[in-house]
C-alpha cells in the first residue's frame, strides 16, 4: 500500500507541492522520492503575494484545481510546553496567522481555480481542540480557531460548490510533532485508549481520509471535522488509566 506521501499519486492525482525557507529544500527532497516527482513551488502562506503567485502558476498549468490540502501549522516553542500563561501576543499572533488564518487565505486565493473545476475541495489537517492538552497550549487555541475558520469558509465557498473540511488526526512522528515540547505526554498512551489502536509511525490512515475528502466521493460533506485517530476522541478513559479496579462483572 502507498505511504501517506504517495497516496495522492497512487490514486491517479497529479499534484504540486509547496514550501518556503528551510522547508522548501525539505519538500524538494521528499518530492524526489516519489514515483513521479512533482513540481515544488515556493509559498509562504503568510504572504498574500506568494499565494497569488502560486495561483497564477497553477492557472497557467491547469486552468483549474480539484483540491487543496492545507498541511500548515507553526507556533513558537515559547508558547507551548507549559507556557500558556507566559505567552506574549506577538508569538500568539504568529501561531494564529500561520496555523488558522492561512487556511482562509489559501481558500480565498485559490477559489477561482476551484470554481473552474466545478467547486473542488479544501482540506486541512487538524488536531482535536475540544479539550485542553498537556504541552499543546496556544497551538490548541490555534487549532480551535482553524476549526471555526473551516465552518465559515465552508459557508462562503459553498455557493460555488467548494467543499471545506478538516481531518482531526491522531499524533504522528513528524517534524512538526518533534517541535512541540512535551508532545510525548499526549502521544505516548494514545494506542492504549484508541479502540482501533494507533501507530505513531503510520501516516497512511490519515492520508486516506484526506484523499477521500479531496475526492468526489463525499459530495455533500462540508464544514466537517473527520477524526482519523483510531477512535481516541470517543473514549473518556480506559482501564489502564483508572486508579482503582473496575467492579466485578460476576
Amino acid at each position: 500500500m502507498p505511504s501517506g506521501g504517495q497516496a495522492g499519486p497512487a490514486a491517479g492525482a497529479e499534484i504540486v507541492l509547496t514550501g518556503f525557507g528551510r522547508g522548501l529544500s525539505i519538500t524538494q527532497r521528499v518530492a524526489r522520492r516519489l514515483p513521479r516527482p512533482p513540481e515544488v513551488l515556493e509559498m509562504d502562506v503568510t504572504r498574500e503575494e506568494h499565494i497569488d503567485a502560486v495561483a497564477r502558476a497553477l492557472s497557467e498549468r491547469w486552468e483549474s484545481l480539484d483540491g487543496v490540502l492545507h498541511a500548515v501549522a507553526f507556533a513558537p516553542s515559547e508558547i507551548m510546553g507549559g507556557n500558556f500563561l507566559n505567552a506574549r501576543w506577538p508569538d500568539v499572533a504568529t501561531a494564529l496567522h500561520v496555523s488558522a488564518y492561512s487556511f482562509v487565505s489559501l481558500g480565498r486565493g485559490l477559489r477561482q481555480l476551484l470554481a473552474n473545476a466545478g467547486g473542488g475541495a479544501v482540506v486541512g489537517l487538524d488536531f482535536d481542540s475540544t479539550v485542553a492538552w498537556p504541552a499543546y497550549d496556544w497551538m490548541g487555541v490555534a487549532k480551535a480557531t482553524l476549526e471555526s475558520c473551516c465552518r465559515y469558509l465552508a459557508r462562503d465557498l459553498g455557493g460555488q460548490g467548494t467543499r471545506v473540511n478538516l481531518v482531526a488526526a491522531g499524533p504522528l512522528h513528524t517534524a512538526a510533532a518533534r517541535g512541540i515540547p512535551g508532545a510525548e505526554v499526549v502521544s505516548g498512551p494514545w494506542h492504549l485508549r484508541a479502540p482501533l489502536g494507533w501507530d505513531l509511525k503510520n501516516n497512511e490512515p490519515v492520508a486516506r481520509v484526506a484523499l477521500a475528502l479531496l475526492s468526489d466521493w463525499m459530495p455533500a460533506v462540508t464544514g466537517e471535522i473527520v477524526h482519523a485517530d483510531g477512535g481516541y476522541h470517543a473514549i473518556g478513559a480506559t482501564a489502564v488509566e483508572l486508579p482503582y479496579p473496575l467492579p466485578s462483572q460476576e
